[in-house]
């Protein structure tokens, strides 16, 4: 027994939490025995825990291993997620897993902003990462704390999205025709029509049309979501699928057509260009932002209200809500402040 009263009425206790590992204490009160008792099974467990941690030498590409196999394999983006993963395993030299700090990824994200790598794209290197330690350790795969819990994401100046023009939209269609691939062009059209994803347009079957609306499927936030469509468009689409049986993989060709144009997009826009200018036009011809949400397929209006600006009407409560807007006409300058100009 653990606790045993003694003849003289003292409480003797006899406590083994793990074979070998044993603690015992004489006691005036049961009250105090039981206190002890407590204190020596919490704090045993502490100390096996701390022991465990400080044993535990798995690398970083070992955890990778594990929480891709635990996890990360049911994402939708897991193969891609995974090699991420694994680059930045590398890059970071796969230390001992619990002795990354936060000043190592520091270091990490420095070199890569200094090789040209946008902010971004290291902010997300951070998620990632830090996903990783923060599953295992819901799992019990890992007894630590994150050690990149603390590691604020860089702040960065938001640019506006560039868009096409109607001129340069033409000029694209018009050199899409030509381009010899039969798929590029209505993928194209399909874009600049519901503001879809090129995979997400490049990837629709029979299935995905029906009552002149496409259905876009295994989409990046999960959801299904359909938008209306021109009944031309429909036609043009069930055509080409009688005569081709669906699309084929197409971006290299519409990047070929796209070198072509005399106009040039900034770095890294491609295929995205369309979606960005489907929801540019939608908003400047007075498009409901909430509608432009549902229709990108956005998970929140944070980045459907990147378009905001582009509306007709955006902040022209300025021009009669300021300060100066009930003035019949604004105070010119006197003399002596022209002068000291």
């Amino acid at each position: 027994m653990a606790i045993v009263k003694l003849p003289d009425g003292r409480w003797r206790v006899d406590v083994e939490p793990v074979k070998g590992k044993r603690f015992r204490k004489t006691l005036k009160t049961k009250g105090e025995a039981l206190r002890f008792e407590a204190h020596c099974r919490a704090n045993f467990e502490q100390l096996l825990l701390d022991s465990n941690s400080k044993r535990d030498k798995r690398h970083l590409s070992e955890l990778v291993s594990v929480w891709f196999d635990m996890h990360g394999q049911n994402l939708r983006d897991a193969t891609k997620r995974k090699s991420r993963l694994i680059a930045m395993t590398a890059a970071l030299g796969d230390p001992v897993a619990k002795n990354l700090t936060a000043i190592d990824f520091a270091r990490y994200r420095a070199s890569r902003i200094s090789s040209g790598i946008a902010i971004r794209t290291v902010n997300n290197d951070l998620c990632f990462l830090r996903a990783v330690y923060n599953e295992l350790f819901s799992l019990t795969v890992i007894d630590y704390e994150n050690p990149l819990k603390l590691l604020k994401p860089l702040k960065f100046q938001e640019k506006s999205l560039s868009f096409l023009s109607p001129g340069q939209i033409n000029e694209l269609l018009e050199l899409l025709q030509s381009s010899g691939n039969p798929h590029v062009y209505p993928i194209t059209l399909i874009c600049l029509s519901t503001g879809c994803r090129w995979s997400e347009a490049e990837n629709l079957q029979s299935k995905n049309l029906h009552d002149e609306k496409v259905v876009f499927e295994g989409t990046k936030s999960g959801k299904v979501r359909s938008v209306p469509v021109s009944p031309e468009l429909v036609s043009m689409i069930k055509s080409h699928w009688l005569t081709f049986g669906g699309f084929t993989s197409s971006m290299s060709s519409f990047r070929r057509v796209l070198a072509r144009c005399t106009f040039t997009l900034p770095q890294g826009q491609a295929t995205h260009i369309l979606r960005h200018t489907f929801a540019s036009h939608f908003v400047q011809q007075g498009g409901n932002i909430l509608t432009l949400q549902k229709i990108l397929g956005h998970s929140t209006i944070v980045m459907t209200m990147r378009y905001a600006h582009l509306a007709p009407d955006h902040l022209t409560e300025a021009l009669t809500l300021n300060p100066l807007a009930s003035f019949d006409s604004l105070p010119t300058l006197n003399s002596q402040t022209q002068k000291s100009r």
